[in-house]
């Protein structure tokens, strides 16, 4: 398969399917793919993943099709304490990230995914993109510890569910599993 071609979701595919899908394509794509560059960045199957993710989102109906940031933030090397920007699409972003400060820095130090209906009401919540009104953000963890998470935000509330977070844990295994960290 054409790698372009990995990115197109047929329409009327239910998120599982998508999600499937999603985790099919990435399979393929990281097969083979474990070089490393750039500060130590798997950059390849994240930013991949980033693309399939985004695409997959604007597949699939409302909520989904309002995601406005899917991508990734990784452990800073020079700080165990920090997330640093990642593989992403959607508006510019934080750079950095501090362990426990808003929703990508709870996920990275209670090691646990944080599913956020309504981010106005999740404590320390930083506004990278004002338009984001919900967000899922699911650590990636290796040999004990958060190397990564995964960091999806959607213009509306109550964008993601149960599904969702079980579909991204599965990638975030993956991710974990094929990726030299």
């Amino acid at each position: 398969m054409v790698h372009a071609d990995a990115s197109a979701f047929a329409d009327g595919l239910s998120k599982h399917e998508v999600y499937a899908q999603v985790l099919e394509q990435a399979r393929a794509l990281f097969d083979g793919q474990r070089n490393w560059f750039a500060d130590e960045y798997q950059v390849c199957n994240f930013a991949n993943t980033a693309s399939l993710l985004w695409h997959a989102y604007h597949s699939l109906p409302a909520p989904s099709s309002s995601v406005n940031w899917s991508g990734f933030y990784f452990l800073n090397p020079s700080n165990p304490q920090q997330l640093l920007l990642g593989p992403f699409h959607g508006q510019v972003a934080c750079q950095t990230i501090a362990f426990g400060r808003g929703v990508c820095g709870a996920a990275a130090k209670t090691m646990q995914t944080q599913l956020v209906p309504d981010v106005e009401k999740f404590p320390g919540h930083i506004a990278c993109d004002g338009a984001s009104k919900s967000e899922v953000v699911v650590p990636i963890i290796k040999e004990g510890k958060v190397v990564a998470i995964i960091d999806i935000d959607c213009a509306e509330e109550n964008g993601f569910d149960e599904e969702d977070q079980k579909a991204l844990e599965e990638l975030a295994a993956l991710l974990a599993e094929s990726c030299d960290f």
